[in-house]
């Protein structure tokens, strides 16, 4: 990622969006890293009062989405998007915010593999997710 990019811009493209509505807040983007933050609450629970293993992978997801357009030679005729996700759910969460960090596996030409682990606030692992992103033409 570009330690120098402006966060303030990311809130500008996700307006009416599923990481707005999520409540998703992009906090950091350092050389080799972004990190971002998702509150737990009614937005992302499951029906038990835990959070959702979707909502998991949406932040995972769109973590690694845009630290691959962070990287994009020419975000005007390129784009990223998600090929593949898997996640490993580790330990439930009840409230409170839950934290991904993502990290660069492979950043190819047409593909950028993403390792992203989510962290409670005692900073315990509850989710480890890999994402495949393609770099394809805007069309």
């Amino acid at each position: 990622m570009k330690a120098d990019f402006d966060l303030t811009n990311l809130a500008f493209t996700h307006v009416d969006s599923l990481v707005k509505h999520l409540g998703i807040e992009f906090t950091e983007a350092g050389e080799g890293y972004l990190t971002a933050r998702m509150p737990v609450d009614g937005r992302t629970h499951q029906p038990f009062g835990i959070l959702h293993g979707g909502a998991s992978v949406v932040l995972a997801e769109s973590l690694g989405s845009v630290a691959s357009w962070m990287l994009l030679d020419d975000p005007k005729t390129q784009q990223a998007v998600g090929l593949e996700i898997n996640a490993n759910h580790i330990r439930p969460v009840r409230s409170g915010w839950v934290y991904g960090r993502c990290t660069p596996i492979h950043t190819g030409r047409t593909t950028h593999i993403w390792d992203v682990r989510i962290t409670d606030e005692a900073d315990k692992l509850v989710c480890i997710s890999r994402l495949t992103v393609a770099i394809v033409s805007r069309q």
